[in-house]
């Protein structure tokens, strides 16, 4: 029986796994690197070892040093969480030879399924050739054979682009996962992203708990998942659970999976009266590890997955049948990250996070009020998971539960979690699959609904917050209103005599009362009221209710102006690679790329704004930038500019594919 376990990973996952662990009376340890000495997993454990360094080749990808941690700490067993080492099966068969219980598959069975080549081989699929692609294979997927997460990952739509984004996905994959082969597949435009649980013992005994649903994706990376997937026909189930189970036993597969697959033909796969044909499920990769989307699995299935985890890790056989499925359960990965901005990460102080109570919603959050957000690690601060007797209950209720939650500090995606549960298409399974970002981002990242009058709210409360500080703002004179911007909101108003406040812009708002902590404004005969907060170390930023907003400054600081054609770091990170043959002097083509920055996890392409000369290049590979650092300048020429609009507006594009 285990009595101490150390955790081999950080943040969320890390929490989740303790929570079990305490339930079951198990002690725990963490590890945790430079940049996580404060970090809420670490707080969380009964011991913790620290992984000296801050960048993950350095500390949570140290198989040597986590074994070392957990032997110095008397641990009996290892769980490795998600990502990371998880999937390492040298990892694991160091874990065994120290003498400690590895909570996880055979290191045989993940050997097996490491490489997708090698498991679709073993599958008896084929890997498409890349030398044998012709136009009539367009489109197609360049995939990394290691790894996941959307890295080494690039879709081609022309045949001239092949060779060029075969070695941008080698490079790209060698640099995240110390291995450069890649491979091509066919693509699937538009289809649903499903997946099936998989759950097995010592004993032979293989469960498939159901199906996910995960195609509301991000840069190939998830972002609504739910359980079950919605509508599909029962035949093309029972098709995807053989399968699942044939590929665990295939494989003596020991613990929880994911068997992931691509349906094509979404009208087919949901026996649509509309259908004619046989959906195709195409079989993508199989996880030997624990999911992030694996909460929803537990809420339908009522059961603990890492708690399972442990019990088949002890030896202990699975009941015959797994449990019977009730009602339905969403999650949705809470970012921070701006999706206006090509989902650009985040970084600062989260000064609250307050989501549902548990009786509403389960949350498995990394961080807390008044953590860091820091820039080495991924930008996920929660798993917000509702559970329902159907469908469009829990869709309403993970809404509500989001769109009340205090959320402040740095910029996150929230609203869009909100606009993209409420959108038709995802409330039609019809309609839903993994293009839906393609087509709804620019109108899911408008500004939201009530934001003037939020701004409105902010200006008020700044009004009387600096009223209270400097005594009453009316005089016995005509005075010209006060004039504050929020974004693309102007708000006018003026002291009154009574002490309160007129508002002149925008027009039909009546002030009721006005804090410095909270406004009530009436508007078209309906009274909203609005709770204000703003924290010392950001006086511009003002979080209204839902909105985040910060104030244009009246005098704009001499510092902030930059020469024409400079490019700046969107986001704090490492320069990982510059493009080759780059140099001062040389010419540039408006989206051509530049460099890539690595930030949370992920790379970032930046790419030239127009067609010019590059004069200064800053960056190297391996120089720690913060946001807002010069990279580069391009030096535009004369017959570009007329077109710089809409360049940069292709380039940004770009980027977000």
């Amino acid at each position: 029986m285990i009595s101490r376990m150390l955790v081999a990973n950080r943040g969320e996952i890390a929490c989740r796994v303790f929570r079990t662990c305490r339930a079951l009376g198990i002690a725990t340890v963490a590890v945790y690197s430079d940049a996580d000495a404060g970090a809420l997993h670490v707080r969380e454990a009964d011991a913790a070892v620290r992984l000296p360094g801050a960048a993950p080749s350095e500390t949570y990808l140290r198989g040597d040093l986590v074994v070392k941690a957990a032997l110095a700490a008397g641990a009996d067993a290892v769980h490795p969480g998600y990502g990371f080492l998880s999937e390492n099966a040298e990892f694991a068969r160091a874990v065994r030879d120290a003498g400690l219980v590895w909570i996880g598959p055979p290191p045989e069975a993940i050997e097996a399924m490491a490489s997708k080549t090698r498991a679709k081989e073993l599958l008896g699929i084929a890997p498409l050739a890349a030398a044998d692609v012709t136009d009539a294979d367009l489109p197609v997927l360049v995939k990394a054979a290691a790894g996941g997460g959307g890295r080494g990952m690039r879709i081609v739509r022309e045949l001239d682009a092949l060779e060029g984004e075969l070695k941008a996905a080698s490079a790209e994959a060698a640099s995240a996962f110390g291995d450069g082969e890649v491979f091509v597949e066919p693509y699937v435009e538009n289809g649903r992203h499903v997946e099936v649980q998989i759950l097995a013992d010592g004993q032979g005994a293989v469960w498939a708990l159901g199906t996910r649903d995960c195609s509301l994706q991000r840069r190939h990376q998830k972002v609504i998942e739910e359980s079950p997937a919605p509508g599909l026909a029962p035949s093309l189930l029972a098709e995807l659970y053989a399968r699942s189970v044939a590929a665990a036993k295939a494989v003596g597969y020991v613990g929880a999976g994911t068997v992931e697959f691509l349906v094509a033909d979404v009208p087919q796969a949901l026996g649509s009266a509309r259908a004619g044909g046989t959906p195709k499920a195409h079989f993508l990769e199989m996880n030997t590890r624990l999911q992030v989307e694996h909460p929803v699995t537990e809420e339908v299935y009522g059961v603990d997955l890492v708690a399972l985890q442990i019990a088949v890790a002890e030896g202990a056989p699975l009941p015959p049948e797994p449990p019977t499925p009730t009602g339905h359960a969403i999650e949705a990965r809470l970012y921070a990250e701006d999706p206006a901005s090509g989902w650009t990460p985040q970084a600062g102080v989260l000064h609250a996070l307050e989501i549902a109570p548990a009786a509403t919603a389960r949350v498995d959050a990394g961080y807390a009020s008044g953590d860091t957000i820091g820039v080495h690690y991924d930008a996920m601060l929660a798993k917000v998971v509702v559970h329902a007797p159907t469908r469009p209950e829990a869709i309403r209720k993970l809404a509500g539960a989001l769109e009340t939650a205090r959320v402040h500090g740095p910029v996150t995606n929230r609203e869009l979690l909100v606009g993209s549960l409420r959108h038709p298409e995802f409330g039609d399974p019809e309609r839903l699959d993994t293009g839906f970002y393609e087509r709804n981002l620019d109108a899911l990242t408008q500004a939201p609904p009530g934001e003037a009058y939020a701004a409105v709210a902010a200006a008020l409360a700044d009004a009387a917050s600096r009223q209270g500080r400097f005594g009453g703002g009316w005089r016995n004179l005509v005075s010209q209103d006060q004039v504050k911007a929020y974004g693309e909101h102007e708000v006018r108003y003026r002291p009154t005599r009574d002490g309160g406040y007129a508002v002149t812009a925008p027009e039909g708002v009546r002030v009721e009362s006005a804090a410095p902590d909270h406004v009530r404004l009436e508007v078209d005969g309906v009274v909203r009221s609005f709770d204000v907060a703003r924290y010392g170390d950001d006086s511009a930023t003002v979080h209204v209710g839902p909105h985040r907003l910060t104030a244009h400054p009246r005098f704009p600081d001499p510092a902030d102006q930059r020469e024409p054609g400079s490019l700046l770091a969107p986001m704090p990170g490492t320069v990982v690679r510059v493009a080759e043959g780059l140099a001062v002097g040389g010419r540039v083509t408006a989206g051509q790329p530049l460099l890539w920055l690595e930030a949370m996890k992920m790379e970032h392409r930046v790419t030239a704004p127009a067609s010019g000369t590059l004069t200064a290049l800053h960056a190297t590979p391996g120089r720690q930038v913060e946001v807002g650092a010069l990279l580069a300048v391009v030096q535009q020429s004369e017959q570009s500019e007329q077109s710089e609009q809409s360049v940069q507006a292709e380039a940004q594009e770009d980027q977000t594919a």
